[in-house]
């Protein structure tokens, strides 16, 4: 790794746990080329896969091809994934497989079980101790479509969201809930309230129980779902988008000061589950704003954090709070450099209160860090290949990380001195 790799950035913005605010200039200038980050510099890892700090080692579990505990394969397209509390301090994940109509594997199930019979993705489930080893892993949502991302909900669920819009045997670009605690295939019901979209990710707010939502598109909105029932988003809802009060039918990938906070409202999507791909127009007519390629998004300490994989006058990403109590979103970091971050995706708030986010970039892929003061650093680096890391989650008690590397499809659990 050379040094120009372990880059950190200061930014005009309050984190986690509030921060000092610089001036857009000062931020812009804070660059430093040999910072480390807080967990120290990256050691090569000798088997060529996983480049951590020093005192962090990984273990490599469920992977891509193996036989699962109920016979199936392991499919391949790891994805999203989040961590649930299980028995005797073990950890359940539920992970997603981006799968689309053309990939070669599948989520493998029985056909009572699968959504649609022609297509290919879905979620599985698996059961790790508390000293990293791999108890079972078994499907769990079979007939889905691109399962890219999705979100935990405060009632121990997975939502599992369709990045598609496409028509198999049956009508895609819906999220999908499974609970944490399912044994084996649950019977897949889309919660078509939610929306008909390219889906990419979901947080909900506990406090209200108010559900939002990313659209991975150039032109997506940010969506919140308030549903009839708290806990019970099979009740229905209605799906609203975000607008920014004095600049409707704002475009965020360019023109946004890093730390400015905006006051915001919601337009109501009157037709959420439409024939042809209407809602983010329908959005934008109402003055909704745009959000280039938003991704991973996450709940932590008060406010909901989201990526722009592609935002930025650079096109390399952004980060975005949105904080639900003020009614307000402010641009947390815009980088411009691809050396500090390249194409954000999946996103979790770490125990400590700062960010992770997993590079979906070009060249070499990292893990990247973001402090609460708005420090940049790299945490671990693909040694592999140049993959992307997804599904970055922390177990229960937060001594656990676990990430997901696309292909080939292997799962990590890593431990150190966080």
């Amino acid at each position: 790794m050379t040094l120009s790799r372990r880059k950190f950035f200061t930014l005009a913005g309050t984190g986690t746990a509030g921060a000092l605010i610089l001036s857009p200039l000062q931020a812009f200038y804070a660059n430093r080329a040999f910072a480390a980050g807080p967990y120290g510099s990256l050691v090569s890892d000798p088997k060529r896969v996983l480049d951590l700090p020093s005192g962090f080692s990984y273990v490599r579990m469920s992977e891509a091809g193996q036989t699962m505990s109920d016979g199936y394969k392991v499919p391949g397209g790891h994805d999203g994934m989040a961590a649930f509390p299980g028995t005797n301090g073990s950890t359940i994940l539920v992970r997603n497989h981006e799968l689309n109509f053309s990939s070669g594997g599948s989520v493998g199930a029985p056909s009572s079980k699968k959504y649609d019979s022609q297509a290919k993705g879905g979620t599985t489930t698996l059961e790790v101790s508390s000293t990293r080893v791999l108890l079972r892993h078994h499907g769990s949502l079979a007939g889905t479509d691109r399962n890219c991302a999705g979100g935990p909900t405060p009632w121990g669920s997975w939502l599992s969201c369709e990045e598609s819009f496409e028509t198999g045997n049956k009508k895609h670009g819906y999220v999908f809930e499974v609970p944490s605690s399912a044994t084996s295939f649950v019977t897949p019901v889309p919660l078509t309230a939610m929306g008909r979209f390219n889906h990419e990710a979901a947080a909900v707010d506990p406090n209200t129980g108010y559900v939002y939502m990313t659209e991975d598109r150039g032109d997506g909105l940010l969506y919140r779902f308030v549903p009839k029932t708290k806990g019970k988003l099979s009740d229905g809802g209605t799906l609203y988008a975000l607008r920014i009060q004095i600049r409707p039918k704002a475009n965020t990938k360019t023109g946004f000061t890093v730390g400015q906070a905006f006051s915001v409202d919601w337009v109501r999507i009157t037709n959420p589950d439409p024939s042809s791909d209407t809602v983010r127009s329908e959005g934008y007519n109402l003055g909704a704003a745009r959000f280039s390629r938003g991704e991973g998004i996450f709940y932590g300490k008060g406010d909901i954090y989201f990526c722009c994989t592609n935002g930025g006058s650079a096109g390399y990403g952004q980060v975005w709070r949105y904080n639900p109590a003020t009614e307000t979103i402010r641009l947390f970091a815009e980088p411009n450099n691809r050396n500090i971050l390249d194409y954000p995706d999946n996103i979790v708030v770490a125990p400590n209160g700062d960010l992770f986010l997993c590079e979906d970039g070009d060249g070499e892929i990292f893990i990247v860090g973001i402090t609460p003061s708005g420090t940049l650093y790299k945490f671990a680096r693909n040694a592999l290949n140049s993959e992307e890391f997804a599904g970055i989650c922390f177990s229960p008690d937060g001594k656990i990380m676990f990430v997901n590397l696309q292909s080939p499809g292997i799962t990590f659990a890593i431990r150190g001195p966080w």
